[in-house]
């Protein structure tokens, strides 16, 4: 068993016998599962209508427990989503087993209001993450750059980023999509948006929304990222953004010290990254292990999630909770973390040891926290412009699309009160 002590975090994770014994649905999460995501979903629309829920960290593949409620087994029916009566003494069986075991039980008592930052003409099926939430029914909204820097972000409670550009380059996609309709719309909204705003530029207006997405996590919000948000999101907080801005407005080359003059302090997971001057290759910085878009791409391989004590790092194994511990890799524009681009405290939730890159990781600034999982969509290995999008009905058990939705769950876990 490979094992990191966490920081510890806002979130105090207690046992409570939260579902009544008389009448105990068991939502098993491994193999017997006839549709892994949308338990997900069950579980959530529990919750929130208040209903209470445990998760069963470590036992058979991260199940749930909800109440044996007429509307409960109805709607697991309907979903597709197999249940489990338990008798009284089997539920007590099952609990004296967790208690003496490296199990854990955790009460998931708030539904989460989620949020997903992305561009109002997208469609729901632009990311993994979106897709993973209509696929479960789990209610979300849509947000984008005026949202956050008019309103903040602390009406939600769980956030999250995909494949945006937080340098404002674009994704460098004017290197193969120059004059595309989508680009050159998505150039113009952009800019506008930065005017209103009185940013003088597109990197400016982003490199905002990267501080104040920052802010809350600080102040105990919980941010998911995929793709090129991960890598993005660090290098505009660390001062990258103001450095392109001038090469990307004007077309001239970036100022190769830019560098230097880049600070990490702010930065949520990465440190000392170099970056990509090269105005040709379409790759940000060295904090990606595969480089997809460039000469030197590595191959697709593995990767692995690790084991966690339940009882004493409960949150990197909530988020590791799946029926299968080695997973299929798959590209996006970030597919990968080098390990030595990580801050210390980072925490490796899955990594592929054989190129020796990370590819999920864990950490915590402030009162809250993120996590990080490197690719675009987890059932489509070689993504590309206009694909269409993943049937999720095909892709039922996806082991990768459970880290997903692991992380929309986490928030959930009953929090502890405070002592004044």
């Amino acid at each position: 068993m490979r094992r990191v002590l966490v920081l510890v975090s806002a979130l105090v994770f207690v046992t409570l016998p939260a579902v009544a014994d008389a009448q105990t649905l068991l939502v098993p999460m491994d193999g017997q599962q006839g549709n892994h995501l949308r338990a997900y979903g069950l579980v959530y629309q529990s919750i929130a209508a208040g209903e209470r829920a445990e998760w069963l960290l470590n036992y058979r593949g991260g199940s749930f427990l909800l109440p044996g409620v007429e509307h409960v087994r109805r709607k697991a029916a309907l979903l597709g989503v197999t249940t489990e009566t338990l008798s009284g003494s089997r539920l007590a069986s099952l609990r004296a087993r967790i208690e003496e075991s490296n199990m854990e039980a955790v009460s998931l008592e708030k539904a989460p209001e989620v949020a997903v930052y992305t561009p109002p003409n997208s469609s729901p099926w632009d990311d993994a993450v979106t897709l993973a939430l209509e696929y479960a029914g789990i209610p979300y909204a849509r947000i984008w750059d005026r949202d956050v820097l008019r309103e903040g972000l602390t009406r939600y409670d769980w956030l999250h980023l995909h494949h945006e550009d937080f340098t404002g380059q674009y994704s460098k996609f004017y290197l193969s999509y120059a004059g595309s309709e989508w680009l050159m719309d998505e150039v113009e909204r952009n800019e506008a948006v930065a005017a209103e705003f009185g940013f003088p530029n597109v990197p400016e207006l982003k490199k905002a929304v990267a501080r104040t997405i920052r802010e809350y996590v600080e102040k105990g919000g919980f941010l998911f990222a995929m793709c090129t948000a991960t890598e993005t999101l660090d290098l505009a907080l660390a001062g990258a953004s103001a450095d392109l801005a001038a090469a990307f407005a004007d077309g001239t080359p970036p100022d190769p010290r830019a560098e230097d003059r880049m600070s990490w302090d702010q930065a949520l997971a990465f440190r000392d990254a170099r970056l990509v001057l090269d105005e040709a290759v379409s790759a940000f910085s060295d904090i990606d292990g595969h480089q997809v878009n460039t000469p030197w791409r590595r191959p697709l391989g593995s990767f692995e999630l690790f084991d966690f004590s339940a009882k004493i790092d409960p949150v990197p194994t909530m988020l590791t909770q799946s029926h299968e511990r080695v997973l299929p890799d798959y590209y996006g524009l970030t597919t990968s973390f080098n390990r030595d681009r990580l801050k210390s405290s980072i925490v490796v939730l899955g990594s592929d040891e054989g190129l020796g890159v990370v590819k999920y990781l864990h950490g915590n600034v402030g009162e809250g926290s993120f996590t990080f999982l490197g690719g675009h969509d987890p059932e489509d290995p070689q993504h590309l412009v206009g694909d269409p999008p993943t049937d999720l009905d095909l892709n039922r058990s996806s082991a990768g699309y459970r880290l997903i939705l692991n992380n929309v769950l986490y928030p959930a876990a009953r929090k502890k009160a405070r002592k004044t």
